[in-house]
């Protein structure tokens, strides 16, 4: 193992262990939540948007889950203030996997992608572009 790979297996641990952002926000533009049924993650994130009705201001997240599901929401809410509704939308599995800096195996991609799936799928609620109670993995590849 190198030593930039257990750099950042530290940090998963470290956000696992103390995760940022976590908790709920008290008025939220819209909050989502979502789950990974083949692990049993759960997130749910509370966004608020600042007056333009576009860029994120504030994120918190809570839910439970394996250590790699809940890194990545905690990593994922660091970089979503100052981001827009069109850059959540154009985020992908490569950079929330390049958040977490490490290989993930294909049996943990539901993992790790589950929050920035939750989080793009709120926006688009938010928006009116699409209608649904919670996001799954369940039908990812």
């Amino acid at each position: 193992m190198s030593m930039g790979s257990d750099m950042y297996r530290q940090q998963i641990l470290d956000h696992y262990r103390n995760p940022r952002n976590h908790g709920e926000l008290d008025d939220p533009t819209f909050s989502h939540e979502g789950f990974n049924p083949s692990c049993g993650d759960e997130i749910e994130f509370d966004v608020e948007l600042a007056d333009d009705g576009e860029t994120v201001e504030n994120v918190a997240f809570h839910g439970d889950g394996c250590a790699i599901s809940q890194a990545s929401a905690s990593l994922l809410s660091q970089e979503l203030p100052g981001m827009t509704l069109d850059e959540i939308d154009d985020l992908d599995r490569d950079d929330v996997l390049e958040l977490l800096g490490v290989e993930v195996t294909p049996m943990r991609i539901k993992c790790a992608v589950l929050a920035e799936k939750v989080v793009q799928d709120g926006a688009d609620i938010y928006r009116g572009e699409k209608d649904l109670d919670a996001t799954s993995t369940e039908d990812d590849e």
